[in-house]
């Protein structure tokens, strides 16, 4: 299983919080990628919900990642 930013980016609008088979539905009826699907499938299933993105790949970044303070330009 490996993620990429684009690759998770396709979840960032699935409806957390979700299970392992509600995401797969949500990435299928959405169009995500076929990476994204495979992804998902080979998460160890234990009946969890995840409450987002970050619990199924905890170096997804926040948008805290991105801030910059615009009065330094």
């Amino acid at each position: 299983m490996y993620w990429t930013l684009e690759l998770a980016s396709k979840l960032e609008d699935a409806p957390w919080p979700a299970t392992k088979e509600e995401l797969i539905d949500y990435a299928i009826r959405s169009g995500a990628p076929l990476e994204v699907i495979e992804n998902l499938q080979e998460i160890e299933d234990e009946g969890d919900v995840y409450e987002s993105i970050e619990e199924i790949w905890p170096d997804y970044p926040s948008k805290e990642d991105f801030f910059f303070d615009e009065e330094e330009y």
